[in-house]
């Protein structure tokens, strides 16, 4: 007889949450090093190879096709599958040629997973629970980086890198997961009949416009903080993993408390005191000339990610439950449009000053701080902006 909480829509979505953090942390973390010391990469490559991971991203729109064959726990499980392959072969052969392919499946399953996660969180959870229950979900993952990148940190103490035994390791958990999702969580009925077809809806036009300069910042972090540290300042890899350690404590305790408050200010006032933190730090990021600062910056760039929570819960409150599916996969598409340029032009603009690139971070944050002046105290369908006047009724 199967337990209680395998028949809990809420466990497969911690379960997958789990599998993806196993294999994308342990790709992402030891990413800067591998490609530096191993594969000879400078700025240059390090563009290409993270624009060439975000097509998949920028291809998301295209899981609500696939959706017409496939249904979304399944095509989700899936996803987490390719994850763990293609985190499993990255160091089979230590070439730039192959680090692309291997990032590439990497990267399908993670964005379809991610906009399948994204998807079911917001179909399953109801909106009162929904802030709290996706700053549980942030916890645990970094619950899970703690673990996998702990045990990490101690193994790289005693003995020098094995790159090719780690990511086939994590790879290798990731698939174990997905196998475990697959024959012990039963199928869930949709609550809701989601349209499989693509569209844009002019009222969610604000969330499109914040979700797209979102991911425009979040990739100027992911690309480039982390670079900055290992090619200025040369970190080495045993420091990269106690930092993001550091990160995944900060995280497991703070995020809860991040979704409870945006239960209680709500979505503007959250996404104001996060854009204006943001702010502060791309400036800062472009002149820090201090290792120890950059470590502080570093960190507290990552603790913002948490607040991203309130562009989700703002979704949540004006879409049709139906548009859910649809809606996601094409977020996840609009998200990564910067995502695909971003990379491989600043990569070109950071061999010449790595300070632009903050600086043009700096200006992403200010335009988010005062597109979000517009959400409403209690946004919904018909009442998504505060230009209107009133909620129409």
């Amino acid at each position: 007889m199967q337990h209680p909480l395998l028949h809990n829509r809420k466990t497969l979505l911690f379960v997958l949450a789990i599998g993806n953090t196993v294999a994308f942390a342990t790709w992402q973390v030891l990413l800067n090093n591998f490609s530096v010391e191993r594969v000879g990469f400078t700025g240059e490559e390090i563009g290409i190879l993270q624009s060439l991971r975000e097509v998949p991203g920028f291809l998301a729109f295209t899981a609500i096709l696939i959706m017409i064959y496939i249904r979304q726990q399944t095509f989700a499980i899936l996803a987490l599958l390719t994850l763990g392959v293609g985190t499993a072969i990255t160091a089979f052969y230590p070439t730039a040629l192959w680090l692309y392919f291997s990032t590439v499946i990497m990267s399908i399953g993670f964005h379809y997973l991610e906009t399948l996660h994204s998807s079911l969180s917001l179909q399953w959870l109801s909106k009162e629970e929904a802030p709290k229950v996706l700053g549980q979900l942030l916890s645990a993952r970094a619950f899970c980086n703690l673990i996998v990148l702990g045990g990490l940190y101690i193994y790289l103490m005693y003995f020098p890198a094995n790159y090719a035994v780690i990511y086939s390791l994590a790879g290798g958990t990731a698939i174990v997961i997905g196998l475990f999702c697959w024959s012990s969580i039963p199928h869930f009925e949709d609550r809701v009949v989601q349209r499989k077809e693509l569209f844009l809806r002019k009222q969610y036009w604000l969330y499109y416009v914040l979700t797209f300069l979102a991911g425009a910042r979040r990739q100027i972090f992911v690309v480039f903080a982390g670079f900055l540290l290992v090619e200025k300042f040369g970190f080495p890899i045993e420091n990269v993993v106690l930092l993001t350690l550091v990160n995944a404590s900060l995280t497991f305790w703070l995020a809860p408390k991040v979704g409870r408050l945006i239960a209680y200010i709500g979505e503007r006032r959250a996404l104001t005191l996060e854009y204006v933190g943001l702010f502060i730090i791309f400036v800062s990021y472009a002149f820090v000339d201090s290792i120890a600062i950059a470590v502080v910056l570093y960190l507290l760039d990552h603790l913002f990610f948490a607040m991203a929570i309130a562009i989700k819960t703002y979704f949540q409150k004006i879409a049709d439950p139906a548009d859910i599916a649809a809606t996601s996969s094409i977020s996840f598409t609009i998200n990564h449009i910067a995502a695909v340029v971003l990379p491989v032009l600043l990569g070109f603009v950071w061999v010449i000053n790595h300070s632009a690139v903050f600086l043009v971070g700096a200006a992403i944050a200010l335009a988010s701080l005062l597109l979000s002046q517009l959400i409403p105290d209690h946004p919904k369908p018909s009442f998504e902006t505060r230009l209107m006047d009133r909620p129409i009724v």
